[in-house]
């Protein structure tokens, strides 16, 4: 296990040992069942929210204002092609033989005759991007969510992906990087341009929204179920 792993998985266990200890805090009877943990998250939300107003939404807003669209549009590419290796190694781990040849013929043509992934010529040739992580994965073998979660800087989460944020961090190739400035602005030129192409989605979510904090919370959850049943998720379970 390299250096940065090993950061990578002591940041893991220090949250979720403190999750816990959020868990046995909660008062018995006034817990939502899919957040005993609402009153820290509320509070972690609410932090992120003020983070994102003061700097990472006005920033992503200046790229966006800089950058032309076709510039754009390959960085996003760009990214979108490391990912695919985080999505190639857990349609192995899902046993998804077909989608993994597709998503292993998509890296080859993107990486070489699109120029590592600036341009997606894989598209046009029937090979669709897929979405997987170690979440999914853990999921799609039977292994629960556990409580819902939101992070500081990481955002909505719950135990289960916590804990697949330590897989996909081992083959996300960003982490390869020599350690440094380039890595670093790797990284956050990753998260910039996430944050640019979710502009329009934040928008949506506070001009609809009674409450923000349920609406992500909700949200998340539903799509994270749907990802892991591929759009197929069993029909919920009610009392007589």
């Amino acid at each position: 296990m390299n250096i940065q792993a090993k950061k990578y998985t002591l940041l893991i266990s220090l949250l979720l040992s403190f999750s816990l200890l959020g868990g046995c805090a909660t008062i018995e009877g006034e817990a939502d069942p899919d957040d005993p943990l609402e009153s820290f998250n509320r509070a972690m939300y609410s932090f992120n929210d003020t983070l994102d107003r003061a700097v990472l939404k006005p920033v992503a807003q200046g790229y966006n204002a800089v950058l032309p669209d076709p510039v754009n549009k390959g960085v996003s590419n760009f990214f979108s092609n490391i990912d695919d290796i985080v999505v190639l190694f857990n349609d192995i781990l899902q046993l998804k033989f077909e989608q993994t040849l597709s998503d292993g013929a998509r890296i080859l043509f993107n990486t070489s005759f699109g120029l590592l992934g600036i341009f997606d010529v894989a598209s046009s040739l029937d090979l669709p991007k897929h979405n997987e992580d170690f979440g999914q994965t853990l999921g799609y073998w039977g292994v629960d969510t556990g409580a819902y979660i939101v992070w500081p800087f990481f955002g909505p989460s719950n135990v289960r992906d916590t804990i697949g944020l330590i897989g996909d961090a081992y083959v996300n190739p960003l982490y390869d990087v020599d350690p440094g400035n380039d890595r670093a602005a790797l990284i956050a030129v990753d998260l910039i341009d996430t944050r640019a192409g979710l502009l329009s989605a934040s928008k949506i979510l506070k001009e609809a929204a009674l409450d923000p904090y349920l609406f992500v919370r909700d949200a998340y959850l539903q799509r994270r179920q749907n990802l892991v049943y591929d759009g197929n998720p069993p029909k919920p379970k009610f009392d007589e």
